[in-house]
């Protein structure tokens, strides 16, 4: 014992003599020197000392993984993650819970026309993946077999897991397969949970400006349920500052591209510790950039979407038809766990979690997962350009660079078909003030360049496939975006960004706030029960919009709802556009070019002069599922719809259009508009 003693003493001073002289070549030490365990950053191997090594240790059905900063129970063959020790605490997890309901992977899917199944996914065999001294990766793959046939999605999946020696956190990823022959399925959610100690974590993170100390489990149970589940006045609180404030785990709703980082910290410790998910690439997600999704919310509970129907509804659905083949990495993830010394310091874990994700992010993708279906850095791809914009009708035609225009590549499809796109990767950036991108990391396959620019309308998409190679580099140099447009602008409500949130979002009402939002305007739409101030606002009649004397910021409410009779009875609402031609009517076809933010099981009918004709001179037909009125969003899936209207329409002098949303069952059915403007024939 005293020789291993004196041989481990030995590896030590080694290996302090090696960093000293590191050190002394790199100018000596100052405030900017790396922390111990970013080491690895500036090229300086730390020792592969027995406490550093990741060890597994597998017994009674339990596999327990320990690097010697976080130990992880999982179950074997299952892959459930029963417990994470870290910083002196056994478990982070809610030991209250079953083993199966603390962390792990789960899915919502359902056979073609049949009511939907919730899933979490149990392995069926184990293994080990690789076991190297600072780095293992464990494997818990649950194979479909024909006996599971409507019970279990038809789905092979590969649930991993990798720890490396120095982390303070481990990943995860998984693996979708379907081989030939399998059925028919539809799956609307795929995800990861962790549901953490609920008398530990009360403090909730998930950007800068929104954070706050959260109600508790028992806290919602004894609240009040408001106009759907979700939402709950938390009326009996055990903590007073929080009584009579509205919990509702959809105002915590983020789009994908801000979704990177969230978690809780047990704020109120001695000794506080934080629980972060950190996710540092969106390409695995649905639905693209700016789809919306949860993040934490009450329980405490920590979640990272990979695919949902949420702010979208049905259309995004990823559909398999019988014997479809399908093949797909999601993540990996990291979950990270750090400590503050004493409770003064518990919201600079925060920070601390800000500066890990920017480490994640610069270190995508990532070169230490081991399977062969996860692309390593240098078999990814990159493609650049320069996107411009053409309208004929500003600046005199001329071609002017897209500015902040989000461009990226999905599957092949219609030109805007990205948005309700869920089976491919996406890889998405926004472009400079000069129009110019570089679209990196890009998995090979066969995909479709789109872009979208705000301040114009419509969807853009490169006129041929984009056939990405293993490290291939694609320079496509100029190209230039047509919006849609039929003639000169005659009056115009809204900014074309795809959301409502340029329109008026009425205060909230005093009973029903979250006090998250009480200093943050630009926010005001998370706030519960705005859709009922429209009759507060319009008690006898609709909305009426007078082109040239309102303005939309204070006049055009922000959703086109139904209207509250008595006793949940509801009517639908007809919105008025009056507007002066001044001058003679041109002959030809006027274009009202309508863009919606969000429908939720609506119609919207168009007509012009006339508010009784029969059929409407317009009509959407029923659209959307997205849920955005209800669900605090001030966007579900764009709409844009591009109306010709006969000049015989119209006459000189004072025109009304109307818009009619019929459709009036519940409070949360009619749509959002993003832009609505009326052109002349061409000239």
């Amino acid at each position: 014992m005293k020789k291993m003693g004196l041989i481990r003493k030995r590896v030590l001073m080694v290996w302090l003599f090696g960093i000293t002289m590191q050190l002394v070549f790199h100018g000596g030490c100052s405030e900017k020197t790396p922390y111990r365990r970013n080491l690895r950053e500036i090229n300086i191997q730390e020792p592969l000392l027995p406490n550093n090594a990741v060890k597994l240790n597998e017994s009674n059905h339990k596999l327990v993984v320990d690097n010697g900063i976080i130990s992880v129970t999982l179950s074997i063959p299952e892959g459930y993650i029963i417990g994470i020790s870290y910083n002196g605490i056994d478990n982070v997890l809610e030991v209250g819970n079953k083993e199966q309901d603390r962390g792990y992977l789960d899915v919502v899917w359902n056979k073609p026309g049949k009511s939907s199944l919730f899933e979490r996914i149990h392995g069926t065999k184990f293994s080990i993946i690789t076991k190297e001294e600072n780095l293992v990766e464990v494997s818990f793959l649950r194979i479909w077999e024909s006996y599971m046939s409507g019970a279990n999605v038809p789905i092979n999946i590969d649930t991993r897991y990798i720890f490396r020696g120095g982390d303070s956190g481990f990943y995860s990823y998984a693996i979708f397969d379907r081989p030939k022959g399998l059925p028919a399925a539809e799956v609307d959610q795929i995800r990861i949970v962790f549901k953490l100690q609920g008398k530990r974590f009360n403090y909730m993170a998930i950007e800068d400006n929104k954070q706050r100390s959260m109600p508790t489990l028992r806290d919602r149970k004894a609240g009040q349920n408001l106009s759907y589940p979700e939402a709950v006045l938390l009326s009996n609180t055990t903590n007073p500052q929080i009584r009579g404030e509205v919990d509702d785990k959809y105002q915590y709703s983020i789009e994908n591209k801000d979704n990177k980082l969230h978690g809780w910290i047990s704020i109120d410790s001695n000794s506080p510790i934080g629980f972060w998910m950190i996710t540092p690439s969106n390409e695995f997600r649905n639905g693209g950039p700016i789809k919306q999704d949860l993040t934490s919310h009450v329980g405490p509970i920590t979640l990272s979407m990979f695919v949902s129907t949420h702010y979208a509804g049905k259309e995004v659905t990823m559909s398999f038809e019988e014997g479809e083949t399908y093949k797909k990495v999601f993540g990996p993830v990291f979950v990270y766990l750090n400590s503050a010394t004493n409770k003064d310091n518990s919201l600079s874990l925060w920070s601390d979690a800000m500066n890990q994700l920017s480490k994640e992010v610069k270190s995508w993708p990532y070169d230490f997962p081991r399977s062969k279906d996860f692309i390593q850095p240098n078999e990814r791809g990159k493609v650049l350009g320069k996107l411009l914009i053409q309208d004929r009708y500003i600046n005199g035609g001329k071609l002017q660079y897209a500015k902040n225009a989000y461009i990226g590549l999905a599957l092949p499809g219609d030109a805007g078909s990205w948005q309700r796109e869920s089976k491919g990767y996406q890889f998405w950036t926004r472009t400079d003030l000069k129009g110019q991108f570089t679209i990196e990391n890009i998995v090979p396959g066969v995909y479709n360049l789109y872009a979208w620019v705000p301040g114009f309308i419509g969807d853009y998409k490169y006129n041929t496939s984009i056939l990405m190679t293993q490290g291939g580099v694609m320079n496509l140099d100029k190209l230039v975006y047509i919006p849609p447009r039929n003639g000169p602008t005659l009056w115009e409500i809204g900014f074309p960004d795809r959301s409502a949130a340029e329109f008026y979002v009425p205060d909230p009402y005093p009973t029903l706030m979250n006090k998250l939002y009480n200093d943050q305007p630009k926010e005001q739409f998370r706030q519960y029960g705005l859709w009922e101030r429209y009759v507060d606002l319009y008690p006898n009649n609709d909305l009426v919009y007078i082109v040239g004397i309102n303005k939309f910021k204070k006049d055009w409410f922000f959703a086109h709802v139904t209207r509250h009779i008595v006793n949940k009875i509801y009517e639908p609402t007809t919105w008025k556009i009056i507007f002066e031609h001044q001058h003679d009517i041109l002959s030809g076809n006027y274009t009202l070019q309508l863009a919606l933010a969000s429908a939720k099981d609506a119609e919207l009918q168009v007509r012009f002069n006339d508010p009784s004709i029969n059929p409407p001179h317009f009509t959407t037909g029923k659209i959307g599922g997205d849920n955005a009125i209800a669900r605090h969003g001030m966007h579900g899936l764009y709409w844009l719809f591009s109306i010709n209207v006969p000049s015989y329409h119209f006459v000189k002098g004072n025109n009304t259009i109307y818009m009619k949303q019929p459709r009036a069952i519940n409070p949360f059915q009619g749509v959002m508009y993003d832009y609505i403007r009326l052109e002349s024939p061409y000239s």
